[in-house]
């Protein structure tokens, strides 16, 4: 099985699923990353073995959405297509099914249903 780059996974998942747009995954990658450092390394080791789940990703990604864009965070997502928790599972899923994410047995596409309204 040949390995693709983020970018070239990101690529081929906005032909197959044209939901969202390849920023929206950009970004989604950027608040995995960000997740992680905010966590600790060490504290996700002893804890969950290094993997983040639905929760803490869904977290992470609000933070940065705010840190990075205020109030207009819900106007950048509806750009990327992006209107809820559960849109953000469907692009985890897609990125896991790529091969990009990685998940456990526990983690289901319910773990991002309905957990805050990004309009809050």
């Amino acid at each position: 099985m040949q390995k693709f780059s983020f970018e070239d996974a990101v690529e081929k998942i906005v032909v197959q699923d044209a939901r969202y747009e390849a920023a929206g995954y950009h970004f989604l990658r950027e608040a995995l990353d960000y997740t992680i450092s905010k966590l600790g390394a060490g504290r996700l080791a002893e804890k969950n073995k290094g993997h983040v789940d639905g929760a803490q990703l869904l977290d992470g990604f609000r933070r940065l959405a705010l840190e990075r864009f205020g109030p207009m965070a819900t106007t950048v997502f509806g750009e990327w297509r992006i209107f809820s928790t559960a849109d953000v599972g469907a692009m985890v899923f897609n990125l896991i099914e790529a091969e990009v994410f990685g998940k456990t047995e526990n983690d289901t596409l319910e773990d991002f249903e309905d957990v805050y309204d990004f309009h809050e």
